[in-house]
């Protein structure tokens, strides 16, 4: 069993090696994506940094988060609509699907809110850190 294990071992590192052994070219930074971020040719399109305002960069991160817990709470009223559609006339069933009906929708009314808030507070940063 544990000679298995050793040739299972050898066969998965020689294959995992094979790429390297058998390039023809020398490896370097540059053909591993290793730029330098500079900008000049080399960098910053390279290795995917982003040539947008860092405002910019939070408000999208802000705005795919809050995106991602509005879809959450949706399914929270619909897995609440779920359980009352199949209660079958069982009250604390009923209770259970109306306190999580109620949860979604003070979820979405608090994820508004913060994009509200959010937007305005990006939107503020940048007008004011346009003249700079």
């Amino acid at each position: 069993m544990k000679m298995r294990k050793v040739i299972v071992a050898v066969v998965m590192l020689s294959l995992l090696a094979l790429p390297l052994v058998t390039s023809a070219a020398p490896l370097t930074g540059e053909d591993l994506g290793l730029g330098t971020g500079t900008g000049n040719g080399e960098g910053a399109g390279d290795i995917g940094l982003g040539t947008e305002d860092i405002m910019t960069t939070i408000n999208s991160i802000i705005r795919i988060i809050l995106s991602f817990l509005g879809i959450l709470a949706v399914i929270i009223i619909l897995w609440g609509g779920f359980i009352w559609m199949t209660a079958m006339g069982d009250d604390t069933k009923v209770e259970k699907a109306k306190k999580l009906i109620i949860a979604g929708i003070v979820g979405i009314v608090i994820i508004l809110s913060a994009y509200a808030i959010a937007e305005f507070v990006i939107s503020s940063g940048i007008e004011a850190t346009a003249g700079i």
